[in-house]
């Protein structure tokens, strides 16, 4: 590594200047994207700290492999076998440390519409000052007094800050779905290869949710019980067969000529996720079929018991639960997402040509400064000279969201005494069903609302 590049890094984490890689040959990156990276890492970071001190296999092994671990945890006071690190408690607290830092950041954003102003300083730099506060947050809500009181209170503050999140997740998953089938539609006047595009991606879409219908009533229903499973599966399937007639009807197609079924099988896709998530969360029934007590309402996908289907289900629960926030935390800072949101009151350019990756779709061309290479490290491009690209304030406020709702979805919601991290996604939990239901329910709402609004207020104008 070059004392140059070595300079560089200590200026971007002690100082204002940008983050780049050691590396001269990698490509370039826009000031707006390496600062929503860094802040990703953070996240990212918290929420696997998190993941660990829900597991009491990692605190087992920690007091198997680590010399003194009793007397550490006496010193520090964190209990004999420092179970006060460990368990929904220490989740509460260290997702507590993270939504505090991004809801001061949030204020303190407030109103930057230039990289000029000191505070834009301040988010697009000094990474290692900020890690430094972000981790002593989270290590001082581990010395906040009556502990009952503060679990109460950050409960209903956390419920109420991640169903807001879900909500924003699920506009965003609506203007995902106008945005792609506007885009594309816009490659046919150029291209006529774009309708076969369209016509085959909407069939793979419908083929997937009606798959997926197929597999719940195989796996989830049976004809000796389930009926909750079989009345809200049969709901959600003929919701989204409404909204898909509602999509190419008539009256919906002169007000919104590009309206189609593309829109309606993301939808659908969605819907039948959310519904397979409800029902992973539904807890077996026991009937008897031949004389054998039998196990109903839940899939046997291996073949190794319960116990083995419950890793794999937590494992991927895992990695889609998150993958879903880091979406809507990054693309709801998107000029568009922004607009729909109703952060920003700047109209986007309607889509002329279309594009395969639409949702990363390039900024505006300009002759912006670049830098990196004479240091040798990766050429840095100030896309932000002119002014901000996006929202510095809502950027943090959807990550102090985000915050909130990763901590309310580890600690099972209202079910978070008996919580740990090997069974976080299995079933049994009413709480994680019932939210994951009414998402359905939301989501197909909004949905509606998008194509019907233009019928029912013909002199507004709608941002999807």
């Amino acid at each position: 590594m070059s004392l140059a590049c070595c300079v560089s890094q200590l200026a971007c984490c002690c100082g204002s200047n940008e983050c780049a890689l050691c590396c001269s040959g990698c490509p370039k990156i826009k000031t707006s994207t390496g600062t929503r990276v860094m802040y990703t890492l953070y996240h990212i970071l918290g929420t696997i700290v998190c993941f660990l001190m829900l597991s009491p296999t990692v605190g087992d092994a920690l007091k198997e492999h680590v010399p003194f671990y009793n007397e550490f945890c006496r010193t520090i006071q964190a209990g004999t076998s420092c179970e006060k690190l460990v368990g929904y408690s220490a989740v509460y607290k260290v997702c507590f440390g993270m939504a505090v830092f991004f809801f001061i950041f949030f204020l303190l954003m407030i109103n930057v519409n230039t990289s000029k102003d000191c505070r834009a300083k301040l988010h697009n730099g000094f990474w290692f000052v900020k890690l430094v506060v972000l981790a002593g947050m989270c290590a001082g809500a581990f010395f906040i007094p009556d502990e009952d009181t503060f679990h109460k209170a950050w409960l209903y503050i956390g419920a109420a800050g991640a169903f807001l999140f879900i909500l924003i997740q699920l506009i965003l998953l609506v203007e995902f779905a106008h945005k792609w089938n506007k885009t594309w539609w816009a490659g046919t006047a150029q291209n006529k290869c774009w309708y076969v595009a369209l016509t085959l991606v909407t069939l793979i879409l419908y083929l997937v949710a009606i798959f997926a219908v197929v597999l719940m009533v195989i796996f989830y229903t049976d004809f000796a019980g389930c009926k909750l499973n079989k009345i809200l599966l049969g709901v959600n399937t003929g919701l989204c067969f409404i909204v898909s007639m509602v999509a190419i009807s008539p009256c919906v197609q002169k007000y919104q000529p590009n309206s189609g079924l593309l829109q309606s099988g993301v939808i659908s896709c969605y819907v039948m996720y959310l519904t397979f998530s409800s029902l992973a969360n539904t807890p077996p029934e026991y009937v008897m079929k031949e004389g054998v007590n039998t196990t109903i309402c839940i899939p046997q996908l291996l073949g190794n018991g319960l116990q083995t289907d419950d890793k794999l289900v937590s494992v991927l629960g895992a990695i889609i639960m998150y993958g879903c926030v880091l979406y809507a935390c990054l693309t709801s800072t998107t000029r568009s997402s922004s607009i729909t949101l109703g952060v920003s009151s700047v109209s986007a350019p309607e889509p002329i040509e279309a594009r395969c990756c639409f949702c990363f779709a390039p900024d505006e061309e300009g002759n912006f400064e670049v830098d990196g290479s004479e240091r040798g490290v990766q050429k840095v491009i100030h896309n932000e000279k002119p002014g901000v690209v996006y929202s510095y304030s809502f950027f943090h406020f959807v990550f102090f969201l985000g915050s909130l709702y990763v901590m309310m979805t580890l600690t099972n919601w209202f079910e978070y005494e008996v919580v740990k991290l090997e069974t976080l996604f299995v079933p049994g939990n009413p709480s994680t069903f019932w939210i994951k239901m009414a998402s359905c329910w939301i989501c197909i709402l909004l949905f509606l609302w998008t194509l019907i609004a233009p019928m029912c207020c013909p002199k507004r104008e709608f941002f999807v």
